[in-house]
């Protein structure tokens, strides 16, 4: 690591641990508490593994057992150790991004900007210093795109496996990733032919050793566990009915058909457009895996029945691999950037005095709500339009 990096690196750092001070006085003198209600519900969790206990035993804990063992330290020593580790997958993200970037072509200049704009991004210090484990999926999904570009495939697919049974989302990646490791469709041949060309060696490969991991930590956790793993961790992400004031275009939706009994199934039809529009981006950007996962995230997100701020880091850990490769200029570009906090702004206002005050603003939120996924429409729609594929890309050096 050079110098200048290491000095980027150490102001982040100093950032986040001043906040992560600044958390603890909060926590103890204020009424408004720093530290995000989800942590809480990660400690209480690893608590009742120390103490034998199922970690479904606390309610609202809809998450993998092996979260719950990794913040283990969190109880026996220090309540803020979980918030280190947080903090150092946040920092570790950023590593990977400029490894990748590098990788990528871009010059190691324009890798520690792009790196900056991670570790200096509001949301990120602030997600990651309020206790939410956002960074340790950042991790994850970087270090596996970072193995598939270096071709190590076995330790990209042990990554993803793992990826996917720490949070379901990254599921979503297994079709761009199929296609970017089978071969190409050859022109002449048939239809079963060009099946069996396109399952390649390195794709079956992929598939047993992720799978290996995924349903081998899932059986685990399920003897350990039984119904109560499967249900609070993946079932119930498919039926969930979230009529919690979100982002979500389709918040409101599910809010006032609660009580009806096909309410369950309308749940289940939201995921039409998501999965329609993952299937296309895949066909389209398959040549460009960080870029079709970006895609992918954006739109999963977008698109979600639930959708909250942290959320967004989903993508956003994605779009600094994207930025090389764009064609917009610099004032198109914060253009958007303050449009899409705009349209934040616009759901936060109806959203506090619905929070704060009581009042009824449930329309207004909704109404907040679309009109932000047609902004994040409007975003991916120049962000497409300007993207440059790998083809063109010339490779720069420093």
């Amino acid at each position: 690591m050079d110098a200048q990096l290491c000095v980027l690196f150490s102001a982040a750092l100093l950032v986040r641990l001043a906040l992560l001070c600044f958390g603890v006085y909060q926590d103890q003198n204020l009424q408004l508490k720093y530290t995000d209600v989800d942590y809480h519900v990660f400690t209480d969790a690893s608590r009742f593994i120390i103490q034998g206990r199922s970690p479904y035993d606390r309610s609202t804990f809809r998450y993998t057992p092996l979260l719950a063992l990794v913040l283990a330290p969190g109880v026996l020593l220090s309540s803020v150790c979980g918030k280190l580790l947080f903090v150092s997958c946040d920092l570790l993200s950023a590593l990977l991004l400029f490894r990748l970037l590098v990788l990528r072509g871009s010059a190691r200049s324009s890798a520690r900007l792009l790196c900056g704009l991670w570790l200096f991004n509001p949301l990120t210090v602030a997600v990651s210093t309020r206790g939410n484990a956002e960074s340790l999926l950042a991790v994850l999904v970087l270090s596996t795109l970072l193995c598939l570009e270096s071709q190590r495939r076995t330790s990209a697919a042990l990554l993803f496996g793992l990826a996917v049974h720490m949070k379901i989302y990254p599921v979503t990646y297994a079709l761009p990733v199929a296609l970017s490791l089978s071969g190409a469709p050859s022109r002449g041949r048939g239809l079963v032919q060009n099946l069996l060309r396109c399952v390649s060696r390195d794709l079956l490969l992929f598939a047993a050793v992720s799978g290996a991991v995924f349903f081998g930590l899932n059986l685990t956790f399920y003897c350990m566990y039984g119904w109560d793993f499967l249900q609070e961790s993946y079932l119930y992400h498919l039926t969930r009915r979230d009529i919690r004031h979100n982002f979500s275009p389709y918040f409101y939706l599910l809010y006032v058909t609660a009580e009806h009994r096909w309410s369950g199934v309308l749940a289940l039809v939201c995921f039409l457009p998501q999965m329609l529009l993952l299937s296309l981006s895949s066909l389209a950007f398959r040549s460009d895996l960080p870029f079709c996962c970006f895609i992918h995230t954006a739109v999963f997100v977008s698109f979600n029945k639930v959708c909250t701020s942290q959320y967004f880091l989903w993508y956003l850990c994605l779009l600094p691999l994207v930025f090389p490769r764009l064609t917009l200029s610099w004032r198109r570009g914060l253009g958007l950037l303050l449009l899409w906090f705009v349209g934040q702004a616009l759901w936060l206002s109806p959203a506090y005095y619905l929070e704060f005050e009581g009042w009824n603003t449930f329309v207004l939120i909704w109404i907040a709500g679309l009109l932000f996924l047609l902004i994040n429409s409007l975003i991916l729609g120049q962000i497409i339009s300007h993207y440059r594929p790998p083809e063109a890309q010339l490779k720069k050096t420093d």
